[in-house]
């Protein structure tokens, strides 16, 4: 069972948060403020990181089934959701596997393909080699600009995920291929690049959106792969927004 934390008025309508590779529920701290006030927000560790227990070997459909399952435990029918990388591969799965759990959906600083299995294999063999530590300052310069000075806090997130769970994601991601799922995408779809994410850059956030009829694309400036945490007010007016709509 994942871990996972619950803010907002209990009868408001339910947002659910997933977080990038390598990082805990706490990555969303700087939206659960503004989206609160709105919201309920559910946010939750995948297994293998934080809180969550460690599991073994899984694909994206295993972390799209344990958000169902934690669905199913909170008794939420149907939520909106929001995903940032990792997360964002999870709800591309959730919403064409199983679209009549997913309302409204946004996708950050993510893609429907990335890399290669044997790349994936390489970081995933060099975490278990030397842990999440070992990885933790090449991360950064993925997730953030060399402008941004607060990195200090996911550095320390980072490193303190399981070698294994890290790993295991890793090898989740390298076999991933979501781009046949796109076209089955029905929920009104929001997209969000970061222009200076050298992990995800815009031109993966502009596939998704040919291929989910009806996506809109926001590229916010002077954002990498976290652009929820470099760029926290443009983020939460862009969810807040799409997710009010009735």
């Amino acid at each position: 069972m994942l871990h996972y934390e619950i803010d907002g008025p209990a009868d408001a309508r339910p947002v659910v948060l997933a977080g990038s590779l390598g990082t805990t529920l706490e990555m969303w701290d700087p939206q659960v403020g503004k989206l609160a006030e709105h919201f309920r927000v559910v946010r939750f560790d995948h297994r293998g990181h934080g809180r969550s227990p460690v599991n073994g070997s899984c694909s994206i459909a295993d972390l799209g089934g344990d958000v169902l399952e934690l669905l199913d435990t909170l008794e939420l029918s149907k939520v909106s959701f929001a995903g940032l990388s990792l997360g964002g591969m999870v709800g591309m799965w959730l919403a064409s596997h199983a679209p009549e759990r997913i309302d409204r959906l946004a996708l950050l600083c993510t893609s429907a393909k990335l890399g290669t299995p044997a790349s994936w294999s390489e970081r995933a063999e060099a975490v278990r080699a030397g842990g999440t530590v070992s990885i933790a300052e090449a991360a950064a310069a993925r997730w953030f600009t060399p402008a941004f000075t607060g990195r200090g806090p996911y550095l320390s997130m980072l490193a303190g995920i399981p070698a294994e769970g890290y790993a295991a994601c890793c090898e989740a991601i390298g076999a991933m291929d979501l781009r046949p799922d796109l076209p089955s995408i029905t929920a009104p779809t929001l997209v969000i690049a970061g222009a200076d994410d050298p992990a995800t850059p815009p031109e993966h956030a502009e596939r998704i959106v040919e291929g989910i009829s009806g996506a809109r694309l926001a590229v916010l400036p002077g954002a990498a792969h976290l652009a929820n945490v470099e760029r926290p007010e443009e983020v939460s007016r862009l969810l807040v927004g799409h997710f009010l709509v009735n």
